[in-house]
């Protein structure tokens, strides 16, 4: 049963579209294809997780674009929230500045 989604090839985080449980299995379609990601923390509906390993520094990318960057490593099936993403907006810009 799919219970999350991506909208881009080149996306980094897939969005939850039911509540999702530690432990849980994530199923997206990639290309056509079922993709399945156990999950590591609970996961709020409509937040997003990580499918692809994101590392400290790296651009997260949601529907093919930048949203921001990550503020630490990031594992598969990890949360991705505020603690540990700058967001594309004042916090990256803020950041650059430093």
């Amino acid at each position: 049963m799919i219970n999350s989604l991506i909208i881009n090839e080149k996306d980094t985080v897939a969005v939850a579209t039911e509540e999702l449980k530690k432990g849980d299995t994530a199923v997206y379609l990639k290309n056509g294809s079922s993709e399945n990601i156990i999950i590591q923390n609970d996961i709020p509906i409509y937040h997003k997780f990580c499918i692809k390993k994101i590392n400290v520094g790296d651009d997260v990318i949601k529907y093919g674009e930048s949203l921001g960057i990550a503020k630490c490593d990031i594992k598969i099936g990890e949360h991705v929230h505020t603690h540990n993403l700058l967001s594309q907006r004042e916090d990256v810009k803020e950041h650059n500045n430093k």
